[in-house]
């Protein structure tokens, strides 16, 4: 069986599906568009907002729709409102175990799925979740978890994570790479902190994410950017992997001895950097 891919990215926004009018301008801003029928929504606003859904004229290969988790009310009248509709990318809040997730593609067949792990018992069973039929990626959310657990915050009074929220997130990380799934990392919640958000972005992107989901508008461009490699990252793995041409296995490269793995990281170097596209060296 063909494992389904993930291409959407890096900067993938999300708006309330209450909020139509949002809609077209959210998705020319980001690389996607999430449009939230979870918390995004109130409770009595529910239903407007699924044919708000059902009614929007945006790509399907760049939109996602968050429904509600599985044990909540909402969640059978969310599969139902996207029966019929082009949205075949699907993110379900809180999922907690791959039979969750085949919930979802028994209602909807053909769907993909980013199975959204932000409870405790969410990251515990990542692994199985990343290896569920239909997803096609991870993705964690710190505030859910934190309070999952019984915690005030996910950060600290400077701005870093928790240990238990970077436990979470490598987690997340590594279950989806073990099943050769992406990896998309959580929001940043404090808008005008871009700095901060700058240097999650770019450790995302170090580490092996494929995204990072946002919650404004203008903190798209910061994740593309970060995203980015350098220009002198691409000038050195172009000439990586020149010199890679022919070498005979490990070898020595500036200084450096260079295998697979080296090799590897170059090439996804330049698969980053489109167009020839960088970002200024810090």
């Amino acid at each position: 069986m063909t494992t389904p891919t993930f291409t959407m990215g890096p900067a993938i926004l999300f708006c309330p599906a209450d909020r139509p009018e949002r809609f077209a301008k959210a998705a020319e801003r980001a690389d996607a568009v999430i449009l939230d029928l979870e918390d995004a929504v109130a409770p009595d606003a529910k239903p407007a907002a699924r044919e708000n859904v059902r009614a929007a004229n945006l790509d399907p290969a760049t939109t996602v729709v968050r429904v509600n988790d599985a044990a909540s009310e909402f969640f059978e009248a969310d599969l139902t409102a996207l029966q019929g509709t082009p949205f075949t990318t699907v993110m379900l809040a809180k999922v907690e175990s791959a039979e969750q997730v085949r919930r979802v593609t028994d209602a909807l067949p053909g769907v993909r799925v980013i199975a959204l792990c932000e409870t405790a018992a969410g990251i515990v069973a990542a692994p199985e979740i990343a290896a569920a039929s239909g997803v096609v990626a991870l993705m964690w959310g710190a505030e859910d978890l934190v309070a999952s657990l019984g915690g005030r915050s996910s950060r600290r009074p400077n701005g870093s994570y928790r240990d238990v929220a970077v436990a979470a997130r490598a987690a997340v990380l590594l279950a989806a790479g073990a099943h050769g799934k992406a990896a998309i990392d959580a929001v940043h919640v404090d808008i005008a902190d871009t700095e901060g958000l700058a240097a999650e972005a770019e450790d995302a992107a170090g580490s092996g994410f494929a995204a990072t989901a946002c919650i404004h508008p203008g903190q798209v461009a910061v994740i593309r950017e970060a995203y980015l490699p350098t220009a002198e990252d691409v000038d050195h793995a172009r000439r990586l992997l020149e010199a890679a041409k022919g070498a005979p296995g490990v070898f020595r490269f500036e200084g450096h001895m260079i295998d697979g793995p080296l090799l590897r990281h170059a090439e996804r170097t330049l698969a980053r950097a489109p167009r020839t596209e960088t970002r200024e060296t810090p």
